[in-house]
C-alpha cells in the first residue's frame, strides 16, 4: 500500500539531514524552505528545481512529506522560491504537479492563467518583497477558458474574463476553423496565451522588468500536459 503524502512522518534523522548545500539545492526534498536556501538558489537554479519536481510527479517518484509538520514550520514565516500563474483548473495544482512542499510556491490561478493589475501586484510582492526568483506562467491542455475564448462564449462576468484571451486567438494566426472542436487550434491559442503573459509581465511591471535585467528574476512560460502531466517550458 501506497503512503499518502498527507500522512507520512519523516523522523529526527531525517529532519536532521535537511540542510542547504552551497548551490541552494535540497539535501532532502522535504526540507522547508529557509531564508538561506531562498539567497542560494539562482533564478535558473530555480526552474531547475521545478521542472526536476515535474518529473518525479511524472514517474511516479513524489516525495511524501509531513504536510502538518510543514504547516508548523513555516507558521513563523515563508521563504518561497517560485510564483505561479496557472489556470484554476482542477488538474493543475502547481504544488503537486512540481512536487514542492507548503511554503516553495506563491500561487495566482485564474481561468485562462493572464494577468491584471491585481495578478501583476500579487507578483510584485512576491519577488520583489518576499524574495521568489522565478515566475512561471503555466498554461494546460484542453484549456476551458481558452476554448470559451475560442467560441466567443457569453456568460456573465465570463464574458469579460475570456475576452482577455482574445489576443492569443488573433495571435495564433487565421484558421478555417474557429472552433475549440478544433484541438490543434486550441492548443495554439493556448501557447500563444502563455507567450503573451509572459511578455505582458515584463512590460506591464516595471518592478519585475527590472528584476529580470539585473538578473535577479527569470520569468518564463509552460505548458502542462493533462493526459501525461509533463510540464514542457515553451518560452
Amino acid at each position: 500500500m501506497g503512503i499518502s503524502r498527507r500522512n507520512f512522518f519523516y523522523g529526527t534523522a531525517a529532519s536532521a539531514a535537511m540542510v542547504i548545500s552551497a548551490s541552494g539545492a535540497r539535501a532532502s526534498t522535504c526540507a522547508m524552505p529557509t531564508k538561506e536556501r531562498q539567497a542560494a538558489l539562482s533564478p535558473q537554479g530555480v526552474v531547475d528545481e521545478l521542472m526536476a519536481g515535474n518529473q518525479r510527479f511524472v514517474s511516479g517518484t513524489m516525495v511524501n512529506c509531513d504536510l502538518n509538520a510543514q504547516v508548523m514550520e513555516t507558521a513563523t514565516g515563508q521563504y518561497p522560491i517560485a510564483a505561479v500563474v496557472g489556470c484554476i483548473d482542477s488538474r493543475v495544482p502547481p504544488e503537486m504537479v512540481f512536487d514542492q512542499n507548503i511554503g516553495d510556491i506563491f500561487s495566482a490561478r485564474i481561468a485562462g492563467n493572464f494577468v491584471n493589475t491585481d495578478i501583476l501586484g500579487s507578483l510584485e510582492f512576491a519577488c520583489r518583497v518576499a524574495g521568489a526568483k522565478a515566475i512561471v506562467v503555466l498554461g494546460h491542455t484542453s484549456c476551458g477558458a481558452v476554448k470559451g475564448a475560442i467560441d466567443q462564449v457569453k456568460l456573465g462576468n465570463l464574458t469579460e474574463m475570456l475576452a482577455r484571451i482574445e489576443p492569443a486567438v488573433q495571435a495564433a494566426g487565421p484558421v478555417a476553423e474557429r472552433s475549440s472542436k478544433n484541438t490543434d487550434f486550441v492548443q495554439k491559442v493556448a501557447d500563444a496565451n502563455v507567450a503573451l503573459t509572459v511578455e505582458a509581465i515584463k512590460a506591464q511591471s516595471e518592478v519585475l522588468a527590472g528584476m529580470v535585467a539585473a538578473g535577479e528574476l527569470v520569468i518564463v512560460g509552460a505548458m502542462h500536459d493533462v493526459a501525461t502531466g509533463q510540464i514542457t517550458l515553451i518560452s
